[in-house]
């Protein structure tokens, strides 16, 4: 394991293409009320709900693969300090 950077150009976020596109901004001309006098139709002073927001999608594939290389260098640790005991002279 190496503790040298990538530089910026090689990095990639952790998070799925889909999350990563920005949500368009709202469109200001439909956020102004008319002017008084003006009837506007009834749905169009509905409330209507956006579209649900992408769930992110993270990969956490390095993490399971580092905490079995950590518990697989314990183990061993742990067995060679076992053997040791019985071969050292107290």
């Amino acid at each position: 394991m190496s503790n040298k950077k990538k530089p910026r150009r090689l990095r990639t976020p952790n998070i799925s293409a889909a999350a990563a596109r920005p949500t368009p901004a709202p469109d200001p001309d439909r956020a102004r009320t008319p002017p008084a006098g003006v009837a506007t139709a009834p749905e169009s002073r509905v409330a209507r709900p956006g579209p649900a927001p992408a769930a992110a999608v993270f990969d956490y594939s390095y993490v399971k693969k580092d905490l079995r290389r950590i518990a697989t260098l314990a183990a061993g640790f742990i067995v060679v300090l076992i053997a040791l005991s019985f071969f050292i002279n107290r």
